[in-house]
């Protein structure tokens, strides 16, 4: 089985099936749409697999330029109002089978996608049983981190190293850019924090400076707009405003709360969860 989420989609205009069985990219069947782009007209066939960037077209795909997509059934042209947040080009929708949509950027070269889910509970419960854990979208455990979790029945374990979906506990849309959990950030100025969502991988970068030893003032959705901060729930390592998210286990969906310290690794789950779910080495975030 391929080891990420493979996506079925279809036209959002006549809501025919854009899946070609005949033409495999990364192993999978492929997206096909009409492509037209610096003059050219031909058909390009994308990756299915969330996350890839493969395609196969007999077309030259010049970078940065920005290409038209349209349906090889209703010939409609499939574009949004949607601007791309990196290059401000047109975002192109695609309709999943699940419901909901995956939208690309339509300038070749740039990586920039999202997926929307129309019910995120039914979304997630369908890649839960067929996929487990985190989808077909099983992100591999980075290298070096290691668990002896034992199989326990009674209780549901998430390993260090596991990929944490992650959705805004308000509007319910992913926070997942890339392999990277993307917050907004006001603080002196406002910008955007980009945060590891590998349980127990630390990494961090953000578009603006941070003060060690500072909490920053809000942590926010970056579509919704929307604080994160739950002031009420305190970090237990140094007492700090939390923010939270809500990140997939295998059952349901948890509310995941981070310090807003920099430098403060705590993290931890509602106190309802902690009877059902643990996190490994959960001290740290």
């Amino acid at each position: 089985m391929n080891e990420f989420l493979a996506l079925s989609v279809k036209c959002p205009i006549c809501n025919k099936s854009l899946m070609d069985s005949t033409m495999l990219v990364d192993n999978e069947p492929s997206i096909k749409v009409n492509v037209e782009i610096g003059g050219q007209k031909g058909t390009i066939n994308l990756s299915a697999i969330y996350g890839s960037y493969n395609y196969n077209t007999n077309l030259n795909m010049p970078m940065d330029q920005v290409a038209t997509f349209s349906c090889p059934h209703c010939l409609g042209i499939i574009k949004e109002d949607v601007k791309c947040f990196s290059c401000d080009a047109p975002m192109v929708p695609l309709y999943l089978d699940m419901g909901g949509k995956v939208s690309i950027c339509s300038r070749s070269g740039c990586k920039q996608h999202k997926v929307e889910f129309d019910d995120l509970s039914v979304a997630l419960n369908k890649l839960y049983q067929d996929y487990g854990l985190a989808g077909n979208h099983k992100h591999k455990r980075p290298p070096g981190i290691k668990t002896d979790v034992e199989e326990d029945d009674e209780m549901e374990t998430i390993e260090s190293g596991t990929f944490l979906q992650s959705y805004c506990p308000h509007c319910k849309k992913s926070l997942i850019e890339g392999d990277q959990l993307k917050l907004k950030i006001k603080n002196d100025a406002e910008g955007y924090l980009m945060l590891s969502p590998y349980l127990n991988i630390f990494t961090s970068e953000s578009t603006i400076e941070l003060p060690d030893d500072k909490t920053v003032e809000d942590l926010l959705c970056y579509h919704c707009e929307t604080s994160l901060i739950k002031k009420e729930k305190k970090c237990e390592s140094c007492g700090s405003p939390t923010a939270r998210v809500n990140v997939g286990a295998r059952t349901k969906l948890l509310d995941f709360y981070i310090c807003t310290k920099k430098g403060c690794k705590w993290h931890g789950l509602n106190e309802d969860d902690l009877y059902d779910i643990r996190l490994e080495d959960s001290l740290e975030w």
